[in-house]
């Protein structure tokens, strides 16, 4: 029996893949103001994708993280006081509809606090995951959807650098 080679298409797409343009994955910002922080907070909150995704902050002490979580859970409609992590590693939030973890792993620094502590379970979980200091525990988070990094250029003035690797952060990145 001989084989010949084969040189059309088996199964037709339905779509011209070659046409369509890779979905876009990093996106530049400049804030000029805390203003521009919120208005950015409030596009994303309004994007449906958010309430299941896993979004990491990037920059140094003092860059906007924190600033950014706030006006970010107020925009998804969170009530009362929110406090930073950063002693707890971990403070849940609920907002209509959605179950929002904010994790600040600055202290961050014994693997075993990742099982002991129940991490494994919230990111097995449906909900908003979003951390600070996401490198100190790399080896153990999923992928980010979306990794926002910021630089503070001045007092007021943030360079913020949007990265998208999955196909839910391509689509968040792409509605703002």
């Amino acid at each position: 029996m001989t084989v010949a080679p084969h040189t059309g298409q088996i199964v037709e797409s339905g779509s011209d893949a070659a046409a369509t343009p890779p979905a876009e994955t990093t996106r530049h910002f400049t804030w000029h103001s805390e203003e521009d922080t919120a208005a950015f907070a409030q596009r994303l909150a309004a994007q449906p994708l958010l309430a299941n995704a896993f979004v990491t902050l990037h920059g140094d002490l003092g860059a906007g993280k924190t600033t950014l979580v706030r006006h970010l859970l107020r925009a998804l409609g969170v009530q009362g006081r929110i406090k930073s992590p950063t002693y707890a590693v971990v403070e849940p939030h609920e907002a209509p509809g959605i179950s929002i973890w904010h994790f600040d792993f600055y202290r961050f620094d014994d693997p075993r606090e990742w099982e002991d502590a129940g991490f494994r379970d919230i990111f097995a979980n449906p909900g908003l995951k979003v951390a600070e200091w996401p490198e100190k525990a790399a080896a153990l988070t999923p992928l980010a959807d979306l990794a926002i990094h910021i630089e503070a250029t001045d007092d007021t003035e943030r360079k913020v650098t949007l990265h998208a690797p999955t196909a839910t952060g391509r689509s968040l990145l792409q509605a703002l």
